[in-house]
């Protein structure tokens, strides 16, 4: 028997922001396949937005929504490749308090089944900043699929053990704490 309680599921406010040159929001499947996935999961869209993809916009986007205490996640679909103009990764490293390592090492592990040798070239990452979690994933909405199916829903809900990302996240840390 455990002498833990049993924990009860957080919602959280989540914010999605999409990074591309050619979508808009009625062709933007990453996004929304983001915001149904969360939503289904008992989560609160905070915010959505989508922007082309130059570092400082993004950079600008993401330190807002870290800086806002009713911000808890953001996750940004899109500009983790390597063209010239891919610059999701540059923009937002910078502003992380700690980078989660291991989000990158295990999305590239699950994707592999799917996409192969190709999984080598993402950049996918995350990290930890004023209380926020930041991921940064691929644009395809396959691999935002992989991302939040095989990590992120888990990471996000509360009650899955041995850890997850919730008591590190503000507002939702404070309130326990207090408790």
């Amino acid at each position: 028997m455990s002498h833990k309680a049993e924990t009860a599921f957080v919602p959280l406010a989540i914010a999605v922001l999409t990074v591309s040159d050619t979508r808009n929001l009625d062709t933007d499947t990453s996004g929304q396949l983001l915001v149904d996935r969360l939503q289904a999961a008992g989560h609160q869209l905070a915010a959505r937005v989508l922007l082309k993809d130059d570092l400082y916009r993004i950079r600008a986007q993401v330190a807002q929504w870290i800086a806002e205490d009713s911000v808890q996640v953001v996750i940004i679909t899109g500009g983790t490749g390597f063209t010239g103009r891919d610059s999701t990764p540059e923009a937002v490293r910078c502003l992380l308090d700690k980078q989660v390592d291991g989000f990158g090492e295990l999305f590239r592990q699950i994707s592999v089944a799917d996409i192969g040798t190709s999984t080598i070239q993402s950049r996918a990452l995350a990290g930890l900043a004023n209380g926020t979690l930041v991921c940064c994933l691929p644009g395809s909405t396959n691999a935002c699929r992989t991302a939040w199916d095989g990590i992120l829903g888990e990471q996000l809900d509360a009650r899955h053990r041995p850890c997850n990302f919730v008591p590190h996240l503000k507002a939702v840390a404070a309130c326990e704490s207090r408790g």
